[in-house]
C-alpha cells in the first residue's frame, strides 16, 4: 500500500480510528500493567519486611 501523504497514512484508506486506537488501547493496557506489577512488588517487598522484622523480635 503506497500513502501519498501523511494524513492518508493516519487515516489507513478509512480504518484508522480502528488501526490507531487499537494501538493506543494496547499502550495503555501495557503501561498500566508495568505500574500495577511495580506497585504489586512494593507490597509484596513491605510486607516480607514486616514479616521479618516481627519474627526477629519474637525469637
Amino acid at each position: 500500500m503506497q500513502w501519498n501523504s501523511a494524513s492518508e497514512f493516519f487515516a489507513m484508506g478509512g480504518y484508522g480510528l480502528y488501526v490507531w486506537g487499537s494501538f493506543g488501547v494496547t499502550a495503555a493496557v501495557m503501561t498500566i500493567e508495568v505500574f500495577l506489577v511495580n506497585l504489586r512488588r512494593r507490597q509484596v517487598l513491605r510486607n516480607l519486611r514486616s514479616e521479618i522484622a516481627s519474627e526477629s523480635t519474637s525469637s
